[in-house]
């Protein structure tokens, strides 16, 4: 994915009469107003979710978020892209394991049963997605909603910021299948494993969890590339 196409769509969106919580006409249909590919588009949503600016529900669709502070908005998208003009795949994926296993850690304290529900459904929904653009849309809430339940909303921050650059640089230099992960996919049990050590209060086995799934995560990248 380019830049541009991210442009695009944000032009797109500036220009919509779409109002906070209006809801994006089918992907098919913009695909074809902003001449995309599809997989372009899916790409660019991603960023624009990790940025706040929309939400995306699997089954419904995406919809314009309500964003308390639009300055704050546009200052974090530039922070993300910004960052990701300097930031190649492996650095990203070398903060993602440097952040991700504390904010586990922290996650085993401080979770609440609300969160813990959350994560234990969407390990199960990954499993069944039906395309791969499903299971990144899962597997983006899983590690959101992972963040948040850390109870520390500067490393929830930091997160979404990192998570944007990740989107922006490992995405747009990988060509992600449209089949969904077959049944035997690393990261399903993984993040079960993630899901058990929080349902058990367990930090540090939380922590190691966590590593494991993103050296994996790393390894599969690295094969890809």
């Amino acid at each position: 994915m380019s830049n541009k196409v991210l442009s695009r769509v944000r032009a797109w969106i500036a220009a919509s009469d779409l109002t906070e919580g209006g809801r994006f006409p089918p992907e098919r249909t913009l695909c074809t107003t902003l001449g995309v590919s599809r997989a372009e588009l899916r790409k660019a949503l991603l960023v624009l979710e990790s940025d706040g600016t929309v939400t995306r529900q699997v089954g419904r669709g995406t919809f314009l978020a309500k964003k308390p502070d639009q300055r704050k908005s546009d200052a974090a998208q530039s922070t993300i892209t910004d960052l990701a003009e300097t930031t190649g795949p492996h650095e990203a994926m070398m903060a993602r394991l440097t952040l991700e296993p504390e904010m586990a850690r922290m996650a085993a304290l401080h979770a609440s049963p609300r969160q813990l529900r959350d994560l234990r459904r969407l390990g199960t929904a990954m499993r069944s997605a039906v395309s791969w653009h499903a299971y990144e849309e899962l597997d983006s809430q899983f590690h959101d909603i992972l963040a948040e339940a850390s109870g520390n909303s500067l490393l929830h921050a930091l997160h979404k910021i990192m998570n944007g650059v990740r989107f922006v640089v490992v995405w747009r230099r990988l060509n992600t299948p449209e089949t969904a992960p077959g049944p035997d996919y690393h990261s399903f049990d993984e993040h079960d494993v993630i899901i058990t050590a929080l349902e058990n209060r367990d930090g540090d086995q939380a922590y190691i969890a966590m590593q494991k799934h993103l050296q994996s995560t790393l390894s599969t990248m690295t094969r890809k590339g």
